[in-house]
């Protein structure tokens, strides 16, 4: 055998011609052996001719890709297939050449660094990787350098780590920063590959500026009626920082309306809205000045010297004139007065002006929802408050009236004042019993015995409180029955003079007691406590106080008197219901019969409705003696007498209705038993084609003098007939 195991080395861009050859002693070169080539690329990546051994490379070999590769090798006969010596096994070791660039990690990179940050602060390390052999020559070393960015950062050749290169670089001046870094390798000698990447740089924000305001003065201006907490405008100071570092607080440092005005921080756009502290008044002061400062409020220890970290600025405010309604030069008054004062009396003042610089003239008045009674009133000029209606304190011991104050020359500028009255009291009512006594003395009492404590009570308050008197009138000073003991605590006790007492004899005592006051004037009333004897037990309880009781029989009881009047009063009921009774049944109807005519005089009390009335009477039975019905009654109203009737002779037939109405006409009229006044006389027959077609109420002509009818005959031809009946006859008028 002629090989074993063999290594190789093979660089990567050469292929293969007949650099290996493989070979046994058994092969003489008649070609009867074959060489065979197993293993890691055999067939496709290495090829062996099998008539001579030789082995070729088929494509070009990439260490990156695989850098070892382990093949066997055989030779068998070709008549009979045995293998004529072993397998042997050889390795072909690829050996690296320059062929990879650095590449980085990333295509861009992104990293932030604080401005004003100083020379060689660290800001990103980039790292680029080399896919060549780094034990094989300088294949794979790197070296960094920056192809952009310069003069403001560097980078590290070994490492990749990009620093500052310029001190103090600000964020306002400039934010973004591109940089770009190369790798190379061979150590970055001549001929080496390399590769780029970006590094975008962001300086990030200090607070390294103040505040700063574009002016140094503002203007603004303020109605006076402006109520405080109105905002009168705004300024702003320009920070250039951003975030927390651009945060400003407003302040009032001194001028002469720091205490009229005010000034807060906007949150959501740094500015400073001045507003009103306090009520203006132009008529006071017309301008203010204030010297308004601006401040950071999170500060960086490392920049405080660069200057200080605030600015101020003027700020001028003016006044603005506005007309006012009147001030009053009290919030509230409160007036006393005696509840005796006249009708009349000025009891107080109010005092109000305008407070504006004209200076109008004011008129009071009093607001009438508040004294519907109408009992105080005020002169419109000065304001003085007096009394129209007398005064009651135990009515109503205060009075809450508003008073207005009105400009006259714009009444729609008013105001208004609450006006507090207090009454005070003067001894004007008497004292009087505190409530009505039931007082009783029993038959068997005992001289000196309390049968009654009474109280006073007065309308009036006298400031040190009450203080009552009591005794017996004069007439009664010295009583034979009672007396009277003061208790000298606003009440007195009632006691008896004398050993038992006697219903029969005096069953009710009247005790006059005067009562005083102690307040100036005196005032007194008398006020009589009636006493009861009653009959009472040993103990003194009251058992029995009516004197009718004594002259009942001794075995009757009250349950028995109470039957017995019971019945007294349902027998007087029974009686009253059947005289009733029989009232009604001798009442008779007004006409009997349709053949019974006479005249019927019914009294009511309404007065005859004419020719209109249609519903009072029935007058149908005039017209047609054939329609003669039964008598019927007023439907309008209730008769209250119904006189006897009168029967007279039947004169239907054959009779002129004029004759007729002057026989019942002189009946009437000589009647003593006919009513003085308006009453209504059915007949039955007025007469065949008569002309009237209405016949109003007739009034009686028993008058206590005569009556003129001559203005009947005025009233048209429906009347000639009364006229003619009451004109020419006299005789039958009395």
């Amino acid at each position: 055998m002629i090989w074993s195991v063999i290594t190789i080395h093979i660089f990567i861009e050469f292929f293969f011609s007949t650099s290996l050859k493989l070979h046994t002693d058994q092969d003489k070169g008649d070609g009867n052996l074959k060489y065979i080539l197993t293993g890691d690329g055999a067939g496709s990546l290495f090829i062996i001719d099998e008539n001579t051994g030789d082995i070729h490379a088929a494509k070009k070999l990439d260490r990156e890709e695989k850098s070892l590769y382990v093949l066997r090798a055989k030779a068998i006969d070709r008549k009979s297939g045995r293998q004529v010596e072993p397998e042997s096994e050889f390795i072909i070791k690829i050996h690296d050449i320059n062929d990879n660039e650095p590449k980085f990690t990333k295509d861009l990179y992104a990293a932030s660094i604080p401005e004003m940050s100083g020379v060689g602060t660290s800001v990103i390390q980039v790292t680029a990787t080399d896919a060549d052999d780094a034990n094989y020559g300088n294949s794979a070393k790197v070296v960094y350098s920056i192809l952009q960015g310069q003069p403001y950062f560097s980078v590290d050749p070994e490492t990749g780590i990009i620093k500052t290169a310029l001190p103090d670089m600000s964020r306002e001046n400039r934010e973004q920063y591109q940089v770009v870094i190369q790798a190379k390798d061979m150590g970055g000698q001549m001929g080496g590959l390399s590769g780029t990447t970006t590094v975008n740089i962001t300086l990030t924000d200090v607070n390294d500026n103040p505040p700063r305001f574009p002016q140094s003065t503002y203007q603004f201006s303020s109605p006076e009626s402006a109520p405080p907490g109105t905002p009168l405008g705004r300024i702003k100071a320009n920070d250039p920082d951003l975030g927390e570092n651009a945060e400003t607080e407003y302040s009032i440092s001194n001028g002469d309306g720091s205490d009229m005005f005010d000034i807060v921080t906007d949150k959501d756009t740094q500015e400073g809205i001045i507003t009103v502290k306090k009520q203006l008044d132009f008529e006071k002061k017309i301008l203010y000045t204030l010297r308004v400062e601006a401040t950071n409020t999170h500060l960086d220890p490392r920049f405080l010297q660069l200057g200080p970290f605030k600015d101020t600025a003027l700020v001028k405010i003016s006044v603005e004139d506005i007309d006012e309604p009147p001030v009053f030069s009290r919030s509230s008054y409160l007036i006393e007065v005696d509840e005796d004062a006249k009708e009349g009396s000025i009891i107080g003042q109010v005092v109000a002006q305008d407070p504006d610089i004209t200076k109008n003239t004011i008129k009071y008045s009093v607001d009438r929802h508040t004294d519907l009674d109408r009992i105080f009133n005020i002169y419109s000029g000065n304001g003085s408050l007096f009394i129209s209606k007398p005064l009651d304190r135990e009515e109503t011991p205060w009075h809450n009236i508003t008073v207005i104050a009105t400009e006259i020359n714009n009444p729609k500028q008013s105001s208004q004042i609450p006006v507090f009255i207090r009454i005070l009291d003067i001894n004007d009512h008497a004292p009087e019993f505190a409530k009505y006594y039931e007082t009783f003395v029993c038959e068997n009492a005992k001289a000196g015995q309390l049968i009654q404590t009474v109280s006073a009570v007065d309308k009036d308050e006298p400031p040190r409180g009450h203080k009552f008197f009591f005794e017996l009138v004069p007439e009664f000073a010295v009583h034979p029955n009672f007396s009277i003991i003061d208790n000298k605590d606003n009440t007195a006790g009632i006691i008896t003079r004398r050993n038992g007492y006697s219903r029969s004899k005096t069953s009710i005592y009247h005790l006059p007691i005067i009562i005083f006051d102690n307040d100036y004037p005196v005032q007194s009333s008398t006020g009589t406590l009636t006493i009861q004897v009653c009959a009472c037990d040993s103990r003194g309880n009251m058992q029995s106080c009516n004197t009718e009781a004594l002259l009942l029989p001794a075995g009757l009881s009250t349950g028995a008197l109470i039957a017995i009047l019971l019945c007294i009063i349902i027998l007087l009921v029974l009686v009253v219901l059947f005289a009733a009774l029989k009232r009604q049944r001798k009442k008779e109807p007004l006409i009997i019969s349709k053949d019974d005519v006479r005249d019927n005089i019914v009294t009511y009390n309404d007065e005859g409705g004419g020719e209109e009335d249609t519903q009072a009477f029935d007058i149908g039975t005039l017209r047609n003696p054939e329609a003669r019905e039964e008598s019927k009654m007023r439907r309008d109203v209730l008769p209250e007498t119904i006189f006897q009737i009168r029967r007279t002779a039947p004169l239907w037939e054959n009779i002129d209705v004029q004759d007729f109405i002057h026989r019942r006409l002189k009946e009437n009229d000589s009647d003593p038993a006919a009513p003085p006044y308006d009453s209504l006389a059915t007949y039955a027959y007025e007469g065949n084609d008569s002309i009237a077609n209405s016949l109003s109420s007739l009034e009686s002509l028993a008058t206590d003098g005569n009556q003129d009818y001559d203005y009947l005959s005025d009233w048209g031809p429906r009347f000639k007939k009364l006229a003619d009946m009451y004109g020419g006859e006299e005789s039958d008028r009395d």
